[in-house]
């Protein structure tokens, strides 16, 4: 049986089912310390003293972090508490240098970030299908103490020990790659869409936050073209201080290059539901204000010209709308080419 959690939505506890999508963990990571160098001077049956024929540390083990787009959660990772590369051997006679530490390579979804978890800096992004990134380089070897003879030192009786490994706890987090974000409150319609214009199938209730985890989709264009659209969980009033799934799902908004604002024609206020999710974006990142806008007017098909009418003037005169209706497919060609005009418009 599938593991459950409690949420609090208007004063309502709601438990909700726990899903296997997994956005953001905490591992504890050491990348391998390099070996030392050997000090050990060559011996040979005519000549006791051949000089010195130390060779060098190998390096330690990296830690490597590569794209994999068949990955859409950190799930895989969840029970890795500990990641710890190999150490490098130490070096040995006859110039003979140690065997590197065995790099440990992290396959993580598109759209991966790894941060310190102490100062919160960004240290590695995965953007592409196979691509690798060394995030915590292992440590280098030490030099043997052949590599230290001259003229005037015929005989080094040093060798260099092998670099420490770098560690600390750190956070990956994934922000979903979608080219549209659905941005709305809970049971604006969002989920019910995303069902209708893409083969994606997500649970849908008349409940708040029936959608708690991104549901990626596929839209078919014209002519063979297509973009790929994003579900997101639903923003309340004070999402960006953390309230309902707060920054859980204001994260992943921030690769969304168009943000498609959907407000259910049963609202009470229109003008107002939009300003408030404006409101709750620029307080989490004023910077996702620059993004291209959209605004469906979703239920639409409970409107008579009159109310339509009425609702366009609450609207925003520079950002384009559409009257859409999930159920009777009103709007949604028109829908459509919105979304694939503003992903392919440079902004004003």
């Amino acid at each position: 049986m599938a593991k459950s959690e409690s949420l609090t939505f208007a004063g309502h506890s709601l438990v909700v089912e726990k899903t296997n999508f997994v956005d953001q963990i905490r591992i504890f990571c050491r990348s391998g310390h390099g070996g030392p160098g050997s000090k050990h001077f060559m011996r040979t049956k005519f000549n006791a003293f051949a000089g010195p024929d130390g060779g060098d540390g190998g390096r330690g083990g990296h830690i490597i972090l590569k794209g994999n787009s068949n990955l859409w959660t950190l799930l895989h990772l969840r029970y890795y508490k500990n990641v710890l590369a190999e150490n490098g051997e130490g070096g040995s006679s006859n110039n003979k240098t140690g065997r590197f530490g065995k790099d440990i390579i992290i396959d993580v979804p598109l759209g991966t970030i790894a941060r310190d978890e102490e100062t919160g800096k960004k240290e590695a992004e995965i953007l592409k299908d196979g691509e690798e990134l060394i995030w915590m380089p292992g440590g280098r070897g030490g030099l043997g103490n052949s590599q230290f003879k001259s003229a005037t030192n015929q005989a080094p009786e040093y060798a260099q020990p092998g670099e420490a490994g770098v560690e600390g706890w750190k956070v990956l987090e994934l922000k979903v790659l979608a080219d549209v974000g659905l941005v709305g409150f809970p049971n604006a319609g969002k989920s019910t869409l995303l069902s209708v214009i893409t083969a994606a199938k997500p649970k849908i209730a008349d409940y708040a936050f029936t959608t708690l985890t991104p549901n990626l989709g596929i839209v078919e264009y014209r002519d063979g073209k297509s973009f790929c659209i994003a579900d997101l969980p639903g923003i309340i009033e004070g999402a960006a201080e953390g309230k309902g799934l707060g920054h859980r799902f204001l994260r992943h908004i921030e690769r969304n290059p168009v943000l498609l604002f959907m407000i259910p024609a049963d609202s009470s206020d229109h003008k107002k539901e939009f300003e408030i999710l404006l409101k709750e974006l620029e307080k989490y990142n004023p910077e996702l204000l620059h993004k291209q806008f959209v605004i469906a007017i979703s239920k639409s098909d409970m409107l008579d010209e009159e109310l339509t009418k009425a609702i366009e003037k609450e609207l925003p005169g520079n950002i384009p709308h559409v009257f859409i209706s999930s159920q009777s497919q009103k709007g949604l060609t028109t829908l459509k080419d919105l979304l694939w005009k503003a992903l392919n418009s440079p902004l004003q």
